[in-house]
């Protein structure tokens, strides 16, 4: 077999990329659109379709649906200010400072929310490219050829579901977090240099930032899998990822919190050792449980198959309860420890009540309660944001009920 080159394999393996995805849809989309637009509209070159399909395709079925629509409004309001003011005044400063004013306005009028500057956006092009009070029809047909091409586009060809970028992200998450909690336990050994707890408390505290970026992919697979036919459970789905990845942002600020602690007691203990040596071996034992624990429950919230998930849980379970053991043997031997030598019993304290944070945020039986009232939550909120859809459809289901019940 011929070598690949890296660059060759790493362009390869970014294919299935929202962001290249999205740019061979759109490009696609755009396509369609000037050749619908050439066909309908007498127009030399009829641009405002390609543009404003450009706008309205988006990366999720659900975001067109609902930004695209709004996304339509501003480019047909720009463009019916453009018409208006093509057809009194030529383009100058003056003018054109009017058409923008006119145009936010106008944006605020009919509501286009966040796409107001497209609003001025658009009737500045359409005002700059021609005069279009002689085919002030067939430049709002081309915007209409676009938003409708755009439409059709993501309803025809159904975006693909980014839930597995979100579980990448929330794999790799993880796999941070355990990778921290291995190290400090690995470095709780004799004296503990100031520099090197500071870093892991930055380590952990950059942990944000990664929270923060796996946020906005589950935003982004949330939204993939609503109005998606592809997708049939999609609530629980997103149900699942959601309340993990909150279990996890939890546990980053319990892990800052424990590295804070570790750091405060390396810059008072500057020559002696951190914890006394009986200490030590429960102390990286327990922070060994806690790094397996957060990896079987990543594991578990991103499983698809229920074997795996089965798998992941009893893991979890066994490492929650090797921590909770190591976790006693801990407080046991500090206790006799802080009697002896009270300095900094306060850190003591801290670590284990962050510990049992920790436990009780990564419990099997609270996360199941979590679910469900999750479930119970959004279920309430949609039979009150819509009732009569909602008793619509306990008719529907009554019935097929009531005839599977008699004899």
């Amino acid at each position: 077999m011929p070598e690949v080159s890296e660059r060759v394999v790493e362009l390869a393996s970014r294919r299935n990329e929202p962001v290249v995805v999205q740019t061979l849809r759109s490009t696609a989309a755009a396509t369609l659109a000037y050749l619908a637009a050439l066909w309908l509209v007498d127009v030399p070159a009829p641009l405002l379709a390609p543009l404003t399909a450009l706008l309205v395709v988006q990366v999720t079925l659900f975001a067109t649906l609902t930004s695209g629509i709004r996304r339509v409004n501003a480019v047909v309001a720009g463009v019916t200010v453009a018409v208006g003011f093509s057809a009194l005044m030529g383009l100058s400063w003056w003018s054109l400072g009017l058409l923008i004013l006119a145009s936010l306005t106008v944006g605020h009028l009919v509501r286009a929310g966040q796409f107001v500057p497209e609003v001025a956006i658009s009737a500045m092009l359409v005002l700059g490219v021609t005069r279009v009070a002689e085919t002030a029809l067939d430049r709002v047909l081309e915007t209409l050829i676009g938003a409708v091409v755009g439409l059709l586009f993501n309803v025809i060809f159904v975006p693909p579901v980014w839930v597995r970028s979100a579980e990448e992200a929330i794999e790799d998450l993880a796999g941070r977090m355990r990778r921290l909690l291995l190290r400090v336990g690995d470095e709780v050994r004799g004296p503990s240099l100031v520099e090197d707890a500071a870093e892991k408390l930055h380590e952990a505290r950059r942990l944000d930032n990664d929270v923060a970026q796996v946020d906005a992919s589950l935003t982004q697979a949330e939204e993939s899998l609503r109005f998606n036919p592809r997708v049939k459970e999609g609530l629980l789905s997103r149900v699942v990822l959601r309340t993990g990845l909150d279990t996890l942002e939890i546990c980053t600020v319990i892990l800052r919190t424990m590295s804070r602690n570790l750091t405060d007691l390396a810059r008072v203990r500057t020559r002696e050792d951190l914890f006394p040596p009986v200490v030590e071996d429960t102390l990286e034992e327990l922070f060994g449980h806690l790094a397996g624990a957060v990896d079987a429950f990543a594991v578990l919230i991103t499983s698809e198959v229920s074997a795996s998930s089965e798998q992941a849980e009893e893991r979890l379970g066994e490492e929650l309860a090797a921590a909770r053991d190591s976790r006693e043997r801990l407080a046991h031997l500090l206790l006799g420890h802080i009697r002896r030598h009270p300095r900094q019993w306060h850190l003591y304290g801290s670590l284990l009540a962050e510990t049992d944070r920790m436990l009780d945020e990564l419990d099997v039986e609270k996360r199941s309660v979590r679910l469900a009232e999750e479930l119970d939550r959004y279920t309430r909120e949609q039979r009150e944001r819509h009732p009569r859809l909602y008793r619509l459809r306990s008719r529907l289901w009554a019935g097929p009920r009531r005839r599977r019940s008699r004899p």
